[in-house]
């Protein structure tokens, strides 16, 4: 049976209204599913415990059919109406779904019109081009979705960060609890921060391995187990998300925990360093290499510090172990001192129900408050964004006044107006001058024309950021991970382009962009470009996409000055007041 969590609920929910959709079914009932499932992804409390209860009556949005559903999935984890209608559609079309600019009405047509039920029966019809004779697609939407399955091809196995995040925490929690663990954590790409990983690896300190693999592979959870030895485990959940146990001793811990960190290239080189001091590394041990002699014996290792000390070097956070200049910076004890996540005071790029997010103002203000924010800026979508439902001028300037009327009746929180203003193709943007300076702030962002060449999106970009109300550039290559590539844009000259002209960067925390890619920030960082961490939250729990924005961050390198909301309220409210020109 499936883990039941708000998750669960709210994907279950949303599969209805796809299959309902596939199906052809009335569109009201189709919403109603739906919007069902953003409630229960924005409700505030623990709406798995409510539904199991039976105790949803009175939730705005949640009717009594849908309260008995939600009663029998939480009781059970399944849902027989789910379960029915998923068995009138082959397994291989829900693989359809997933693919980039696909939907259902699409799907259904090619299942009605030519059977298609799997990606691969979908790519042979595309290169046979069947698919472009169909009414509504053509030869461009062929391509496309040639496009889309190469993309998905690509992009199978892996993860997003924040979409494994309650999987590996829950696992983890479970194995520290254990009589027999002394030690536990989970390593490899998850450790190291990745925006996205394509595995899970467990490592566990213990005297008794035999007893922990065996008590690994009967989790809950788990869909089969793939391998089972005394030191070793391999799972599989039922997301698909394989997850690897290994069992070391005590001793053995440090050595173990660097190694499965990774990365590979960062190990490589460590051991490197390791012999050309005579010495050998591996994940058991570091020893004196065999037929030479040290006057220094190798001491007693037991942390991953420890391991990095003897070889002459500062210890190397795993965030930053890529073999991507933290060797040189450790020889020098000049590694930098990583931001945290208690250092952040604020955000700025946040929507509510005025364009396309699921929260109102004033619950974003009270979750914004929950976690401990000095200040919140509200950006929702500008008009030439239809498709969010986003906000022209008049619009606009009747938010800017309620964000300023609420923040004038509030004392233990600041609220700044802005907006996420869409930078159109040849680089204006939605709104004119004097409407943009009646704003606290401005996120200026790319929402379409996403196939300029390299040399025209950039160009696009750089006149935005010549605006001196554009505060901020959100997320720099549109990309959305696992699902679309980036457009073309030359990472170089926009961060000249930003330290030149003031401009912040945006590093957006959407566990689906982490945009601006963290192999650009260090160069930033060093150019004296500043980063605004953005949850791009569009409900009131988005705004806890900070804590994997952080994560990210700390692959960049950022320190705490390097992040604008890490300064407190009075200085960012100063900070906001200045010209965009004399920040520099």
């Amino acid at each position: 049976m499936p883990e039941i969590t708000r998750d669960h609920l709210a994907e279950v929910l949303e599969e209805i209204a796809l299959l309902l959709e596939l199906k052809g079914e009335n569109p009201f009932k189709i919403r109603a599913y739906r919007n069902g499932s953003e409630i229960v992804r924005s409700f505030d409390g623990d709406i798995v415990q409510r539904a199991r209860e039976n105790d949803l009556k009175g939730i705005k949005g949640i009717g009594e059919a849908l309260q008995q559903k939600l009663h029998e999935l939480a009781s059970n984890g399944l849902l027989a109406f789910h379960q029915n209608l998923r068995d009138e559609f082959p397994e291989g079309l829900f693989e359809l779904l997933e693919l980039q600019g696909l939907g259902p009405r699409k799907v259904k047509t090619l299942y009605e019109e030519l059977s298609i039920a799997s990606l691969g029966g979908l790519k042979r019809a595309c290169q046979s081009g069947q698919v472009s004779e169909l009414p509504g697609f053509g030869k461009k939407s062929e391509e496309k979705i040639l496009g889309a399955i190469e993309a998905h091809e690509r992009f199978s196995g892996y993860y997003l960060l924040a979409e494994v995040a309650p999987d590996a925490e829950r696992i983890l929690g479970i194995l520290r609890q254990h009589p027999d663990v002394s030690r536990a954590e989970i390593a490899g790409s998850y450790r190291r921060g990745r925006e996205t990983v394509h595995d899970l690896d467990f490592l566990v300190a213990t005297p008794d391995p035999a007893v922990i693999t065996a008590f690994f592979t009967e989790l809950e959870g788990i869909r089969e187990i793939l391998a089972q030895g005394r030191t070793k485990a391999s799972v599989r959940l039922q997301s698909g998300l394989q997850c690897d146990l290994r069992a070391v001793s005590n001793r053995e811990w440090p050595f173990a925990l660097i190694y499965f960190t990774g990365s590979r290239e960062h190990n490589v080189e460590l051991r490197s360093r390791a012999l050309k001091q005579k010495l050998t590394l591996n994940e058991y041990q570091l020893q004196p290499v065999a037929g030479t002699q040290r006057n220094d014996p190798t001491p007693d290792l037991r942390e991953e510090s420890d391991i990095y000390a003897e070889l002459g070097l500062q210890f190397i956070e795993p965030a930053l172990r890529e073999n991507r200049g933290e060797f040189d910076a450790a020889c020098k004890g000049d590694l930098p001192r990583l931001v945290e996540q208690d250092n952040l005071r604020g955000t700025f790029h946040n929507h509510t129900t005025e364009s396309d997010g699921r929260s109102s103002l004033a619950e974003m203000v009270e979750a914004a408050r929950d976690l401990g924010l000095s200040y919140l800026g509200i950006a929702d979508h500008s008009r030439s964004s239809f498709q969010t439902n986003g906000l022209n001028e008049e619009r606009l300037l009747t938010q800017s006044a309620a964000i300023r009327a609420l923040n004038a009746s509030l004392d233990d929180i600041d609220l700044y107006a802005g907006n996420e203003v869409d930078i159109l193709r040849n680089g204006t943007l939605d709104f004119d001058d004097g409407t943009l300076a009646q704003l606290d702030y401005v996120v200026a962002s790319v929402h379409a024309s996403f196939n300029l060449p390299e040399k025209d999106m950039t160009a696009r970009l750089i006149k935005a950021m010549e605006n001196p109300h554009v505060t901020m550039l959100g997320h720099l290559s549109g990309r959305l991970l696992l699902r679309r590539d980036p457009y073309a844009v030359n990472h170089e000259k926009i961060i000249d382009c930003a330290a030149e002209t003031g401009t912040v960067i945006e590093l957006n925390c959407s566990s689906k962009r982490m945009d601006m890619d963290w192999r650009w920030w260090r160069r930033a960082r060093d150019k004296g470009v500043k980063c605004s961490l953005n949850p791009d939250a569009h409900h009131a729990r988005g705004l806890q996409n900070l804590h994997f924005g952080i994560r990210v961050a700390r692959k960049g390198w950022l320190r705490r000055q390097d992040v604008l909301n890490c300064l407190p309220a009075e200085d960012i409210r100063k900070w906001l007041q200045t010209p965009k020109a004399k920040r520099l």
